[in-house]
């Protein structure tokens, strides 16, 4: 939770122009924390659905962050 606080605080001192890519990024991780937290803290089963969700989150931020630009 602490290295998601910070990566927040982080994304306010990033340029304008580039902050939404770095948001994507941010979405994707706490999607797959949320998870983690649910499967490792609460001692909850995951289930398929939620792995592809997760998965398709990440892949959407991968994109979105190295996908080719126009100049």
């Amino acid at each position: 939770m602490a290295s998601l606080a910070l990566f927040a605080f982080l994304l306010t001192r990033i340029e304008s122009d580039t902050a939404g890519r770095a948001y994507a990024a941010y979405g994707g991780v706490y999607i797959t924390a949320s998870l983690l937290w649910l499967r490792l803290v609460e001692h909850r089963p995951i289930d398929r659905w939620e792995i592809a969700g997760a998965a398709i989150c990440l892949i959407g931020a991968v994109m979105i962050l190295f996908s080719p630009r126009s100049p």
